[in-house]
């Protein structure tokens, strides 16, 4: 039996984690779930990577849950589904705490729950042939699990339409809410759109990159008092004394690349 979900190199310092059920349109169960959270720990401990991309196998990004799948969890009892849905929440937050940054190349359908990777990744490229839906209630569910993810990245006015209507949305809409950052034109690949915003995140540093991410999650939502004021200065000095810091300013000075630049990336 083939892998669900594969983790490689595609070169020096992106790493790309592959969702493999291209037959099932990458459809999420039970198993597929617990090999993306065992890959992500397998990618979050490789040296020297940069950027993870997270992509779909063959036409489709994700379509979502896996109907047999859920036919499955319906004649559980509902601590056993309580069971099962944490596996989900539990791979969403594993997925947005990834210390390094994460960007998503979306084709084809994404629907349901893959709506909440794609909310999870740091930068969201979408091919013209994309489409986007939270089709739960068409099932007679809701998207609990997504829901924290989804509201941060187009809000709850939005939300609630696309929640309560399950309507499809053409790439070009979900840019407009947010959800995606690029599109990619109709001629060009995804690995091309995708390839700028790869490169100018290696021409950074990456104990930064991972403060700035943390950065957000810690203070977005976040009443600005004189705690918050506080916990913003004492980042900026710790970072200013670091190694990176003092090797990013003088190649600034001396106008060269500094030593984590890498041509290759």
């Amino acid at each position: 039996m083939k892998e669900p979900v594969l983790l490689q190199q595609c070169r020096p310092g992106v790493w790309e984690l592959i969702l493999n059920r291209p037959e099932r349109r990458n459809a999420f169960d039970a198993r597929l779930i617990a090999a993306m959270r065992e890959q992500l720990e397998q990618a979050a401990r490789q040296p020297g990577l940069r950027v993870l991309v997270l992509r779909g196998a063959g036409s489709h990004f994700s379509a979502g849950a896996d109907l047999g799948w859920m036919q499955q969890t319906a004649s559980l009892d509902e601590r056993q589904n309580l069971i099962d849905a944490r596996q989900l929440a539990q791979l969403l937050w594993q997925l947005d705490t990834f210390p390094h940054p994460t960007l998503a190349l979306v084709q084809g359908a994404a629907y349901g729950g893959a709506l909440g990777l794609i909310a999870c990744c740091d930068l969201v490229v979408a091919a013209a042939d994309a489409r986007f839906a939270l089709s739960e209630v068409k099932l007679g569910l809701i998207p609990a699990t997504i829901s924290p993810y989804v509201l941060r990245a187009i809000g709850a006015r939005l939300a609630r339409r696309y929640m309560l209507t399950a309507e499809v949305m053409a790439a070009d809409v979900a840019e407009r809410l947010g959800l995606v950052h690029l599109q990619a034109s109709p001629d060009q690949s995804l690995d091309d759109a995708a390839a700028p915003l790869i490169q100018a995140i290696s021409r950074n540093a990456p104990q930064a990159l991972a403060a700035a991410k943390q950065l957000v999650r810690d203070f977005s939502g976040r009443v600005i008092d004189e705690a918050l004021i506080e916990d913003s200065a004492r980042r900026l000095a710790e970072l200013r004394v670091g190694v990176e810091a003092r090797e990013g300013l003088d190649a600034f000075i001396n106008k060269r690349k500094p030593a984590w630049e890498d041509k290759d990336v």
